[in-house]
C-alpha cells in the first residue's frame, strides 16, 4: 500500500499512512469483539431486567448501574493495570480491552434494548397472557419482533461509541490505531507532527464512524415511514 501513495505523498508520509491504516485492523477487531460480547450480555441484562421475578431484576439494575457508573478509561485502567499488579498476573491488552469494552457495551446495550421492548404496547403482554403464553413465549414470538424494529437504529449508532472508545485502550498498550498515532506523533521523526498526524488519526475514526452514523440515521426513517 505504501508504494501505490508514494508518487502522491512521498516515502515518509505513504508510510505513516500504511502504518496507520495497518493498524485500524484491531481497532476494528477489538470494536467487533465488544460490539457481539456486549451485545450478547446486553441481551442477557435486558431479559432479567424485564423479567416478572423480582430478584432478577435487580441483579439487572444493579449490573447496569454498576457499569455504567465506572467510566471506560477506569474500567481499562483497572482491568489492564490494575488486576496484573495487584494479583500479580499477566493480562493481555487484548483481553484487558476486550473485557472492559464488552462490560461497558453490555451496560448501555442492555438499556437501549429494554427501552424498546417496554416501547411495545403493554396490550401485547396482556393479548399473549390471555392466550394462556408463557412470559418467554410472548417475549419470543410477540414483542421481541416488534421491539426489533424500534432498536435497530440506535443498536447502529451506539456502534459508533464503542468505535471511538477503543481509542483509549491505547493507554494499556493495545496496538490500535490510536496507540500507533500516538507513537509516530512522539516520535523525533522529521515531519512526525502531532498537528499532521493527529488529523490524520480523526479521518480513519470519522472513515470508519461516518458510514454507520449515515446508516443509523437511514434505518431510523425507514423505520418511521414503515410505522406511518
Amino acid at each position: 500500500m505504501s508504494a501505490l501513495l508514494e508518487p502522491v505523498f512521498g516515502p515518509f508520509y505513504s508510510n505513516v499512512i500504511g502504518t496507520l491504516v495497518n493498524a485500524t485492523q484491531w481497532t476494528i477487531y477489538l470494536s467487533l469483539t465488544a460490539f457481539i460480547g456486549g451485545g450478547l450480555i446486553g441481551l442477557l441484562f435486558t431479559i432479567l431486567k424485564i423479567s416478572p421475578i423480582g430478584w432478577l431484576r435487580k441483579v439487572a439494575t444493579g449490573y447496569i448501574w454498576l457499569f455504567q457508573a465506572i467510566p471506560l478509561l477506569m474500567l481499562l485502567f483497572l482491568i489492564g493495570l490494575g488486576i496484573p499488579s495487584f494479583f500479580h498476573i499477566s493480562v493481555a491488552p487484548w483481553v484487558a480491552a476486550s473485557v472492559s469494552l464488552t462490560l461497558f457495551t453490555s451496560a448501555y446495550m442492555s438499556e437501549v434494548w429494554r427501552g424498546a421492548l417496554e416501547s411495545v404496547a403493554k396490550g401485547q403482554w396482556e393479548g399473549g397472557r390471555a392466550l394462556g403464553l408463557t412470559f418467554g413465549e410472548i417475549l419470543w414470538f410477540i414483542v421481541s419482533p416488534q421491539a426489533l424494529r424500534i432498536a435497530t437504529p440506535p443498536t447502529v449508532g451506539f456502534m459508533v461509541q464503542v468505535i471511538k472508545g477503543t481509542s483509549m485502550a491505547y493507554i494499556i498498550d493495545y496496538n490500535d490505531l490510536m496507540r500507533w498515532g500516538k507513537k509516530i506523533a512522539n516520535s523525533q521523526l522529521d515531519g512526525a507532527e502531532p498537528y499532521i498526524i493527529y488529523p490524520m488519526v480523526a479521518l480513519i475514526y470519522f472513515c470508519l464512524c461516518f458510514p454507520l452514523s449515515k446508516w443509523s440515521k437511514s434505518l431510523e426513517k425507514k423505520m418511521a415511514t414503515r410505522s406511518r
